[in-house]
């Protein structure tokens, strides 16, 4: 029995893997599954890709955006998308994240005992729970992995720095398999190399294992995502990246998004800090600093690595508020015109696992004190007194204390019914369901993207391959279903097709200037726009709009080689906006009712 509490935590993860799995598996599509960002682009491209049979073509197209190059995509070598080519769309998405937190658990403790070394079979529980909450934050799900990983970085790192080995380095070469340049890489090239100057600064020595390192991982990020850099260095053609505009804030709104951000996240990076983990590491900070300035240790104040982290947690919300400071983000695109249109904001990516760490190294202090026995006090054993058995109690209580705020840690990251808490929503909505003995009003997986009404459709008109747009629908359903489209979602394209579709939708976004600048200043979601509501694209059935017009130029759609558009409502103008009616379409379990028209 005393070994069994003793392995809790190994219990306490392997129960929720399988209760995660066995949820999934007995729900299969029809659990609830986030659309923003997620269901409406990234699964759409991946089961395009599979659609296409283009995960590894080379000179290749994918059929949306009018047709443009397989290169824009995820490379094919990383693993969240090798796993939609060899799974069904949802398997993989599922055991995508399933993978993210077994990578967060086993990342955090190989950096861990790395770090402490003897001393790390005191904290194993810890370490342990650790990287399950870090795991478990509900975080933009296709960069999930990447995110889990970034204590995997860590580790090899700091392993070379102590001892550079052969395998260490070939290890840090593959480790962009698990990681995403743009999000992740760029910026731990940009950390590593300001920690090579401090340390070389500090030990007046070049830190040469590092700089292998940094040659090393920068190699396999070029390796791994050749298809990005390709079309970043070699493109040649003018992306949207370079009309997007960005906001441009007074100090005060600069500082006010910087406080935000570092106290409450931002969603695709949901940390849900601020609900509990917050309010422990400010706790412990004021404590920490409070008692060496008592002490009058000033020192120790700057040595201490809690306090570094953070330093490093309130300048990575700093960047991310002075990236909408209009004057510092133009001279960082005028001596680096490469960064035009890059995020250097993402810096607050790396947030979410610098807060946890915080959190986990208040619980390892506590765990260190409770282990003291007097031998540190020369055997005077001041700490705890002369009466051992109530001091074993105490020790033992401040234990198990720790273990129930990492306790408490996982369990409001499971409850926050954050954006992309799939695990939460699926939970209770099925619940819902179950109390109210009738389906909700939001879509499950299945729904959203209602494959058979789709694959009807297609059969009843042969459907061979026509370029289309959806009205009311994400394009991404369409994508999904193997229709091409005109329209779609991606954050850096051609900038001369964002111009030739802006034809198409020309005379809806006159009528909403809201439209109007949502397109023309971002531009990522080529959508058909109403000419009257700010959106008509829901993940909710009852989901209607007042004016059932359609504000498009038909020649232009035309020219761009469209025939038809799958329309979720009854269009009230389709013969004066040069639309012919085909059909409406219905089936079984779909919330949609589909009404084709072409031109």
């Amino acid at each position: 029995m005393k070994k069994i509490i003793g392995k809790w935590y190994v219990i306490f993860i392997g129960a929720f893997l399988v209760s995660v799995s066995a949820v999934y598996a007995f729900w299969g599509e029809s659990s609830y599954i986030a659309v923003h960002d997620n269901l409406d682009l990234f699964v759409p491209q991946f089961q395009m890709m599979k659609n296409t049979g283009s995960f590894f073509a080379h000179g290749a197209d994918v059929p949306f955006l009018g047709g443009i190059s397989r290169d824009n995509l995820p490379s094919e070598l990383s693993l969240y998308t090798l796993l939609f080519f060899l799974f069904p769309s949802f398997t993989a998405y599922i055991i995508g994240y399933l993978f993210k937190v077994l990578i967060a658990v086993a990342a955090v403790w190989l950096l861990a005992k790395e770090w402490y070394g003897n001393e790390f079979d005191n904290y194993k529980p810890l370490a342990a729970m650790a990287g399950l909450a870090y795991g478990i934050l509900n975080m933009f799900p296709a960069f999930g992995i990447p995110f889990a990983s970034i204590p995997l970085a860590l580790y090899l790192l700091l392993r070379i720095y102590r001892s550079p080995s052969a395998k260490l380095y070939a290890a840090l070469f593959v480790y962009p398999f698990l990681s995403y340049f743009s999000y992740h890489g760029f910026f731990i090239l940009a950390y590593l190399t300001v920690g090579i100057i401090w340390l070389w600064i500090r030990d007046k020595k070049a830190p040469v294992s590092l700089m292998g390192a940094l040659a090393v991982l920068g190699m396999g990020y070029v390796c791994f995502e050749y298809r990005l850099f390709y079309v970043m260095l070699f493109g040649g053609a003018e992306t949207i990246r370079s009309t997007m505009v960005e906001a441009d804030l007074t100090a005060g709104e600069i500082f006010a998004q910087s406080r935000d951000v570092w106290m409450h996240g931002m969603f695709h990076a949901e940390s849900v800090h601020d609900k509990f983990v917050f309010w422990v590491c400010m706790a412990y900070f004021l404590y920490l600093n409070g008692r060496y300035a008592a002490e009058r240790k000033w020192k120790a104040i700057f040595h201490d690595i809690y306090n570094l982290l953070m330093l490093v947690l309130v300048f990575n919300s700093a960047v991310y508020g002075i990236y909408n400071w209009g004057a510092f983000r133009r001279l960082v695109e005028t001596l680096v015109p490469p960064l035009k249109g890059f995020q250097f904001s993402r810096t607050v990516f790396f947030s979410p696992f610098l807060w946890y760490m915080a959190f986990f190294l208040v619980l390892q202090r506590m765990y260190a004190f409770a282990l003291q026995d007097g031998k540190a006090d020369g055997g005077k054993n001041k700490v705890w007194g002369k009466d051992r058995k109530n001091s074993r109690l105490l020790r033992y209580g401040i234990r198990w204390a720790a273990n129930a705020m990492a306790l408490a840690a996982v369990t409001v990251i499971l409850l926050s019914p954050s954006r992309y808490n799939d695990l939460f929503s699926t939970c209770k909505n099925k619940a819902l369901e179950v109390l109210r003995g009738k389906e909700i009003d939001e879509m499950n997986y299945k729904e959203f993207y209602s494959s058979e009404l789709f694959g009807r459709i297609k059969a009843d008109i042969a459907y061979d391959g026509e370029w289309s747009a959806a009205y009311g629908f994400h394009p991404g359903v369409l994508e999904y279903n193997g229709i091409a489209t005109l329209d779609g979602y991606l954050g850096f394209y051609p900038q001369e097709y964002k111009e030739d579709f802006r034809r198409i939708i020309a005379p809806a976004l006159e009528r909403v200037e809201a439209s109007r600048t949502y397109y023309d200043d971002w531009g990522a979601r080529v959508y058909l726009y109403s000419g009257t509501d700010a959106s008509i694209v829901s993940q909710f059935k009852s989901f209607t709009v007042e004016d059932k017009d359609i504000y498009i130029d038909a020649q232009a759609f035309e020219d761009l080689g469209g025939k038809y558009i799958f329309s979720r409502f009854e269009l009230s103008n389709a013969k004066e906006a040069g639309l012919e009616f085909v059909k409406a379409y219905e089936a079984e379990g779909a919330p949609y009712t589909v009404y084709l028209y072409k031109r």
